[in-house]
């Protein structure tokens, strides 16, 4: 029995166990340099043959877990445009970019879908687009008109960096930091003047004839979304609140713009013309405002299932309401008035056709800093009609006059003066 044993230990598959052991204990530095080094050529052979199969078992456990049987490996499509750039990025005899390949692959993807409002968006487009449905940007918080070589400011955002810096309207700017931007205009302005949040920038403007060096400390700038009035029109106070889009802090600025005139105001127009929409969440606390809890202010149809949404609040209003839209009203803007249409009993919709988007997208960032979006479902009205391709009918019908698209004032606007008449006829 011993010497079988001992037979037993000195087989080739313990040696190649024991020395396995011994390197295990070696590479914590466990064994001296000996017998570190000290193997028959056959044990290691034996121990290659072992760490080649081990190596081959831990591989494939890897890679499928990484790369399951769904993806790139069964998937010929994807299969294909995988070998296609490797084909192109290792064989093209002429110059080529990598980046521009993957770039040029993502746009042929979305507009292979023939979808007018799926887009592939550079970074500078990301940016805009980001900041529009965000509502706000870092800057300082002016408006420029490009006018005889130079910008002048024609709008300064209020409580804004450039309001407490001192820049004022009329305020002509020639340097930013030093560098002169004379014939300069546009984005290329924008990204001179915007920066880090709470970094200075200096801006040198012309007021009175007078070159006037002012230091301005960079900042979050809110975008108004909301602006609202108190219209006197024959004796009656008249709310009148513009929507411009739906940014995420658009149903927070209308709840502000709404409280401060509602004591005052028997009555109310929401004007969302040439507002090409945003997120949904946004006017869906709108109209929240507006309808009894449980309401169905719209519906959502996507693959699987069809969803209605309903009124989040138990508040609820019943003093007239005209809401304004034209061919720039778009997708969320068409839920607006389409729900006002379909559930309020005293309401009117007055203008235009709207545009007609009944669908709804989704926004994906890249690595690279570019982005796209893509329709991932459409909206039906409350009482279930696609409006795609044909747009909220108003109402009543009125075009809008020439005199106001020259001097655009309350006076000159055919369709606020239609709803002003209407609520006084309600």
């Amino acid at each position: 029995m011993k010497k079988k044993n001992n037979k037993k230990k000195s087989s080739l598959l313990y040696r190649i166990k024991k020395r396995f052991l011994k390197i295990k204990d070696a590479v914590i530095g466990d064994l001296d340099e000996e017998e570190r080094t000290s193997f028959s050529i056959y044990e290691v052979i034996g121990i290659i043959v072992i760490s080649i199969l081990f190596g081959v078992v831990v591989g494939y456990v890897i890679m499928y877990s990484r790369y399951p049987a769904n993806q790139v490996g069964n998937n010929k499509a994807l299969r294909e445009v995988v070998e296609t750039y490797q084909e192109i990025a290792n064989y093209y005899y002429g110059g080529m970019s990598e980046t521009a390949l993957s770039e040029g692959a993502i746009k042929g993807m979305i507009q292979s879908l023939n979808d007018a409002n799926s887009n592939y968006m550079d970074q500078e487009v990301t940016n805009t687009f980001n900041e529009t449905v965000d509502g706000s940007f870092v800057g300082i918080g002016v408006m420029i008109q490009y006018k005889d070589d130079y910008n002048e400011v024609v709008e300064v955002y209020e409580n804004g960096p450039a309001e407490k810096a001192g820049i004022k309207v009329g305020d002509v700017l020639l340097k930013v930091d030093g560098q002169d931007i004379k014939g300069v205009y546009g984005d290329k302005v924008a990204s001179l003047v915007r920066g880090k949040s709470d970094t200075m920038v200096e801006i040198a403007v012309m007021r009175d004839e007078k070159e006037k060096v002012i230091k301005v400390k960079r900042g979050v700038v809110e975008l108004q979304s909301v602006s609202s009035d108190v219209i006197n029109y024959e004796n009656r106070n008249i709310g009148y609140i513009k929507i411009s889009s739906f940014a995420d802090n658009t149903s927070k600025q209308f709840s502000g713009a709404l409280g401060k005139i509602e004591e005052s105001i028997d009555s109310l127009v929401i004007d969302v013309r040439d507002n090409p929409g945003g997120h949904l969440q946004q006017v869906t606390d709108i109209l929240s405002v507006f309808f009894s809890k449980g309401k169905v202010l719209y519906q959502i149809e996507s693959k699987e299932k069809k969803d209605k949404v309903t009124s989040l609040t138990k508040e609820s209003r019943n003093y007239p309401v005209m809401v304004l839209i034209n061919r720039g009203s778009a997708s969320a803007s068409e839920i607006l008035a389409s729900c006002f249409k379909d559930n309020y009993p005293n309401a009117k919709v007055i203008g235009i056709t709207s545009y007609g988007k009944g669908t709804v997208q989704k926004s994906v960032s890249l690595r690279s800093g570019n982005s796209f979006k893509y329709t991932t479902q459409k909206w039906l009205t409350a009482k279930g009609e696609w409006i795609d391709g044909k747009g909220v009918v108003p109402d009543i019908e009125v075009t809008q006059s020439n005199e106001y698209l020259q001097n655009p004032v309350y006076e000159n606007d055919v369709q606020l003066q239609e709803a002003f008449k209407q609520i006084k006829e309600s």
